[in-house]
């Protein structure tokens, strides 16, 4: 049984953009196998499999999760809106809502960016909504792919 194949309710799709780190899309990939996402968008330079980076991280999930490949995320997100998509932007940002009082939708898209620059201002301008995870240390963020997983276990339950 794949992940997509679970009844989880609501469905996800995960699109990452400019990740740089081959250990952080592997951490995606098992992170997207352990919620039921339905498919990992990878954008810009984000690297694909096969790596044995990736694979390392991945622990197999690389190659039973659904992905795609897209050089412009724009084009991802124009379609997953055609077809019905609520697109989620993971930032914090002057527009972003605490997510621990988000609702996912039933077709959510998650957006998250590159692990030093975020998501772009004109890729958040896409996005319906905003969210960001609530920070109680020092540091004002987290590493991406943590960061993913908290989300999608949140959209996943909430």
């Amino acid at each position: 049984m794949t992940s997509a194949s679970r009844d989880t309710g609501n469905r996800i799709i995960l699109i990452a953009h400019n990740i740089r780190s081959l250990w952080n899309v592997g951490a995606l990939f098992r992170t997207c196998d352990c919620f039921a996402v339905e498919k990992l968008i990878l954008s810009g330079y984000s690297a694909t499999p096969p790596r044995r980076e990736i694979s390392k991280t991945a622990l197999g999930a690389d190659s039973w999760v659904p992905w795609e490949k897209v050089t412009d995320p724009n084009e991802a997100l124009d379609r997953l809106k055609s077809e019905g998509w609520r697109i989620v932007g993971l930032e914090l940002s002057e527009d972003s809502c605490d997510i621990q009082s988000y609702a996912a939708q039933d077709k959510t898209a998650l957006l998250i960016g590159n692990e030093v620059l975020g998501v772009s201002r004109e890729l958040l301008s896409v996005c319906d909504d905003i969210v960001s995870i609530p920070m109680f240390g020092k540091k004002e963020s987290l590493n991406v792919a943590v960061a993913a997983g908290i989300a999608l276990h949140h959209f996943r339950v909430s």
